[in-house]
């Protein structure tokens, strides 16, 4: 993995601040983060965030741990899962939880745009197929809906449902009674996500 030798903060890590938008301090704040959950070790595992206590309680906790070890992760077109990242790899991944810069130009806003939502989607394509199944944005909900304790589990299956046509009517148009919905590519994803974000508003939609 791409462990870094050096102490951050110094000019030989200019690649990777630029890559990632953080500042030398920021990298080093995240290189102390990172050794301290790593226990001084060139590698983080999957285990080491069970420390983390901000993530213990949080529904979608798997999957948000999962996206520290998923190689499209890592601005590389990489594919699978790794057992252990290297701090390269940490700060990479941290990056995605970056709000945008105010100072960045429209067209890199855009990118930035899609590459967070890029890694969204790669957070709910739990299988990595390229594609975000019902059944998949039916866990995803309901875990969500059914660890608040207001709704009850199948109550929530019955939102993720009409949530993913509400998705299919929105990405691919109109659909027949009797097609199947297979799932949501990421262009399709990209497409809803960016009308949610153009009209601001969200139609929920429940049993």
């Amino acid at each position: 993995m791409g462990a870094l030798q050096s102490s951050p903060g110094r000019p030989e890590y200019s690649d990777l601040a630029e890559k990632t938008g953080f500042s030398f301090e920021q990298i080093g704040v995240l290189h102390k983060r990172f050794k301290q959950l790593s226990h001084n070790e060139e590698t983080l595992r999957r285990d080491n965030f069970n420390e983390i206590d901000d993530l213990a309680f949080n529904p979608i906790r798997a999957q948000i741990i999962e996206a520290f070890f998923d190689r499209r992760n890592f601005h590389q077109n990489g594919e699978g899962k790794v057992q252990e990242i290297g701090f390269e790899e940490f700060v990479v991944v941290m990056s995605h939880f970056r709000p945008p810069s105010a100072h960045m130009t429209e067209e890199q806003r855009g990118k930035t745009r899609r590459e967070k939502l890029r890694f969204l989607f790669n957070m709910h394509d739990t299988d990595n197929d390229g594609t975000i199944t019902l059944e998949e944005y039916r866990h995803v909900v309901e875990e969500l809906l059914s660890r608040s304790g207001t709704l009850e589990k199948e109550t929530a299956k019955c939102i993720a449902d009409a949530a993913m046509l509400e998705v299919a009517s929105i990405s691919v148009g109109h659909m027949e009674p009797d097609e199947f919905y297979e799932g949501i590519t990421f262009e399709h994803f990209l497409k809803f996500m960016m009308w949610i974000l153009d009209n601001r508003k969200w139609e929920c939609c429940s049993a």
